[in-house]
């Protein structure tokens, strides 16, 4: 029961900063490319818009790609329910919200029924 629970909480921390940093990633390049046009310069190749994925200059560290590829993983069964979205931040959005409830609230669950019968 108590290995039940420690597993919940390390998921939903693993999705939780999964989906921080990417909100920060996005964000930065949000401010990156707002800047660009606010001076004039045009973004390099389109790709750098913080609506989109990373940039070529912008790789993510390894602790952060760690984190990406565990949430991916743990998130893995929820990809049907949100497969037709094109929004990164809706795929991303609804993937951390099912997470958190199946493997924060129904673990949850779980752990306290089986600590009831025990």
């Amino acid at each position: 029961m108590k290995l039940l629970r420690l597993a919940s909480f390390v998921i939903c921390a693993i999705v939780i900063l999964s989906f921080g940093a990417f909100v920060i990633e996005q964000s930065k390049g949000a401010s990156e490319h707002q800047q660009e046009e606010l001076t004039g310069k045009s973004p390099a190749s389109g790709k750098g818009s913080g609506a989109q994925g990373n940039s070529e200059g912008s790789r993510p560290g390894s602790v952060h790609k760690a984190l990406d590829e565990a949430s991916a993983e743990l998130t893995s069964p929820f990809a049907g329910v949100v497969s037709g979205s094109s929004s990164e931040w809706v795929v991303r959005g609804v993937k951390l919200l099912l997470a958190l409830a199946v493997y924060g609230f129904g673990f949850g669950y779980l752990a306290r029924a089986l600590r009831v019968r025990v």
